[in-house]
């Protein structure tokens, strides 16, 4: 039985560093929309050059992959990311649950989306916004 669309991708794309970029041809179609809470891209150029620019800017990262569901040409995929970065929280590991929503082209990518919370991957772990954030959440939930 051959793997399915959504599992070759991720099987990929577990093995992207900053060390072979080149790699993001053999998953995205050269038309890619690729959309995150802060950024939007077009064009597999595009896209290798913000993952060059995140890959420089973080210390280590890594997707677990905790469900994943491919219907048609769309897959979701549900991930933990756990990162460091040298500005945020004291270099320790960050721990941030999302999803992606992806669509195919034949094989490839041509849509992917990620929903992540950005208070809880960047906001909350700098020193004084994360102490508002954290203290609004909690006046929020009473």
């Amino acid at each position: 039985m051959n793997p399915n669309k959504i599992d070759n991708f991720v099987a990929a794309y577990q093995n992207i560093n900053k060390d072979n970029l080149a790699l993001l041809k053999d998953i995205y179609h050269q038309d890619v929309v690729f959309i995150d809470p802060l950024h939007k891209v077009e064009k597999i150029t595009e896209l290798e050059q913000y993952f060059s620019h995140l890959y420089s800017n973080v210390q280590s990262i890594t997707f677990k992959i905790d469900e994943s569901l491919e219907i048609a040409d769309k897959g979701f995929l549900y991930w933990t990311m756990v990162y460091s970065h040298p500005s945020l929280n004291g270099g320790a590991d960050i721990n941030v649950m999302g999803h992606s929503r992806l669509e195919f082209k034949g094989n490839l990518v041509i849509f992917h989306q990620d929903y992540v919370d950005t208070n809880a991957m960047i906001f909350e772990h700098i020193p004084v916004i994360g102490k508002l954030i954290k203290y609004l959440k909690k006046r929020a939930s009473e």
